[in-house]
């Protein structure tokens, strides 16, 4: 890779702001997968992640390529969900693993210094477990889920706006919040100070993935110059920290 991708990924500075993770049936089938990423993209999505557990090694290869060509020249990163060993053949930017996926360390290793690489976390025990890994491992770390999610029944119990304020305020890393954030949701979280919220449904079953993806990102930008200029309130909940490992 070259030009302002590679650059932006060999500062390790990814725009979490709003992240899609593809579904390939909510997106109508594998033909569609890269048609939505870029419409969604053209809205305004700074990162997709390719997600299909359900597909074999060539399927996930064929979908993320799609993608990767759909996105060329606009600098956006594509990573794939928990199959690290594809992402060179496929021509990734990195990966996403989850907590029951490839260790962290094993994963660095088999991606090199260079690529991009995101953990799944539930709980503070799990942003405690990523805090003793070597420096350098992790990019960002995703968070949630916030909500209960049609996508991913057999996600953990839901966090809510003050859980995830609270698994942000432990991590040293860039955060992105996922699970059941759509359009009526996604103002309540730059409160927590996560960097940004990744969607499934909410454009890949979009009729128009552009403007939901521009919808989405309006709402998060108001939002978010709301909670920096109006005098904070008193919580409860801790208080997120301001320093990113990067």
């Amino acid at each position: 890779m070259t030009g302002p991708l590679r650059a932006a990924l060999d500062g390790r500075d990814l725009d979490l702001t709003l992240y899609l993770v593809t579904d390939t049936t909510l997106c109508g089938g594998d033909d569609e997968v890269g048609r939505v990423a870029r419409a969604a993209v053209d809205g305004g999505a700074t990162l997709v992640q390719v997600r299909d557990p359900d597909a074999d090694d060539e399927r996930i290869l064929r979908l993320t390529r799609s993608v990767v060509r759909a996105l060329e020249g606009t600098g956006v990163p594509v990573v794939i969900n928990d199959r690290v060993d594809l992402v060179e053949a496929a021509g990734a930017a990195g990966a996403h693993v989850g907590q029951g996926d490839l260790p962290p360390e094993r994963a660095r290793a088999l991606l090199g210094p260079d690529k991009v690489l995101g953990l799944s976390c539930q709980t503070l025990a799990h942003v405690e477990a990523a805090r003793s890994l070597p420096a350098g491992t992790l990019d960002y770390l995703g968070l949630g889920p916030v909500w209960e999610q049609s996508t991913k029944p057999d996600a953990a119990t839901p966090a809510g706006p003050e859980g995830i304020a609270a698994l942000v305020a432990a991590s040293p890393w860039p955060t992105v919040a996922i699970g059941g954030i759509g359009i009526d949701r996604i103002h309540q979280l730059p409160a927590t100070g996560v960097d940004g919220a990744a969607v499934v449904s909410a454009i890949c079953a979009a009729p128009d993935p552009r403007e939901a993806a521009a919808t989405l990102l309006a709402r998060w930008r108001e939002a978010a110059e709301r909670h920096t200029t109006e005098p904070s309130e008193p919580t409860d909940s801790p208080e997120p920290t301001n320093e990113k490992a990067r």
